[in-house]
């Protein structure tokens, strides 16, 4: 439904604009045929008479491409009127910022060249005969200070734009608008693609870790308290554990007979749990499983869950009484060899660690190894 009326409000406010614009006669000598009809071409004739064509129309009616090369075009100064120039501008900047991040496959990387060339454009007419510069230049100069300024690259950046220009000449001036742009933009909040994925709740982990984080320990992040699960579990016991915490993997830990002391047998994580619990793999007595239970599964049955994939919850599960008071053998499920690390590790290298190895979870084992105070980060 946002993605219809997003969609239709789109069409009706680029339909609608060029309306409220006046035609403008032809160019005495154009480069392409003049007013044009359709796709192709450059001056749009909409609604105007003959030898005459529709400024606004000629950019929202064109591919961005083709716009950009409209923008970019130098000696076209006397194409576009200021009003149209100015729609044009706050246009494309309100209906990117709305376009982006919803459902609609909308980009950004082009929506953002095509409103800073208007916007340079507009700055262009505004200093007019103050300047010498044609507003060609302005517009490739405000296309580099938006992409400057929303996503912070700098050194591709200039590659890009002095590819799209072809001409060397203008390095100097966009190393000067990218410098300006950047540290503007540093000044107030990240980049754009930062910001989204805090607003989107993306875990995201920098390159380098955060100064205050050298002077904390994994221990002093880590949350309990501990919910372990024995090699063999009861359902019940399972079902009231990840109804009531929020943790993403549970120690296994195995009871010998006598006065020994538990013994770790591993890590589960609770999207296997979730699994076996869908899957239904009870076992009616406290006793091994017999025979490869594995054969059973896929490896898609415990694979990473993506964005396109419906993460599996506890609630979408329903067990019946007795069912509840069966048991499941956890230890084919099992990771045997997690990840471990000791408590007074520092918390910024342990970021290392999940950023350099892809790790999901860590196991974090006190100094003085003792399964009771064994401790699983959230």
């Amino acid at each position: 439904m946002l993605a219809c009326v997003l969609s239709i409000f789109t069409s009706c406010l680029l339909f609608g604009l060029p309306w409220f614009t006046s035609c403008r006669p032809c160019p005495p000598n154009p480069t392409e045929p003049c007013p044009t009809i359709g796709r192709s071409g450059i001056y749009k004739k909409f609604q105007c008479p003959p030898n005459q064509y529709n400024d606004l129309a000629s950019l929202i009616f064109n591919t961005n491409d083709d716009a950009i090369r409209n923008l970019f075009s130098k000696n076209t100064d006397d194409e576009f009127e200021f009003t149209s120039m100015l729609i044009f501008f706050i246009t494309c900047f309100l209906l990117s910022i709305f376009s982006y991040g919803v459902v609609a496959p909308a980009g950004l990387f082009v929506p953002v060249i095509v409103t800073g060339a208007s916007y340079g454009r507009v700055v262009g007419m505004l200093l007019g005969k103050n300047s010498n510069l044609n507003h060609g230049l302005f517009a490739v100069l405000g296309a580099a200070s938006f992409l400057g300024g929303s996503m912070r690259t700098t050194v591709s950046l200039c590659v890009i734009i002095l590819e799209l220009t072809n001409n060397l000449l203008l390095l100097p001036l966009i190393m000067m608008v990218l410098f300006i742009s950047k540290t503007v933009a540093d000044a107030f909040n990240g980049n754009i693609y930062d910001i989204i994925m805090k607003a989107k709740g993306l875990p995201y982990l920098e390159t380098h870790a955060e100064p205050y984080m050298r002077q904390l320990t994994v221990g002093d992040v880590v949350t309990g308290p501990l919910q372990t699960l024995n090699g063999i579990e009861k359902v019940r016991n399972i079902v009231f554990i990840l109804k009531t915490t929020g943790h993403n993997g549970f120690p296994v830990i195995d009871e010998p007979p006598m006065s020994e002391a538990p013994v770790l047998f591993g890590i589960i994580l609770r999207d296997h749990l979730l699994t076996l619990l869908k899957n239904k793999v009870f076992i009616s007595s406290p006793s091994a499983t017999t025979g490869n239970v594995l054969n059973k599964f896929s490896a898609d049955d415990f694979a990473k869950k993506g964005s396109s994939k419906v993460r599996l919850k506890i609630e979408d599960i329903q067990l019946l009484e007795e069912e509840m008071d069966m048991f499941i053998d956890l230890h084919p499920f099992t990771n045997a060899s997690p990840y471990t690390v000791v408590e007074t590790m520092s918390l910024g290298k342990a970021l290392t660690l999940f950023r350099e190895l892809g790790l999901r979870h860590l196991l974090v084992i006190p100094k003085i190894s003792s399964v009771s105070k064994i401790l699983i980060p959230c």
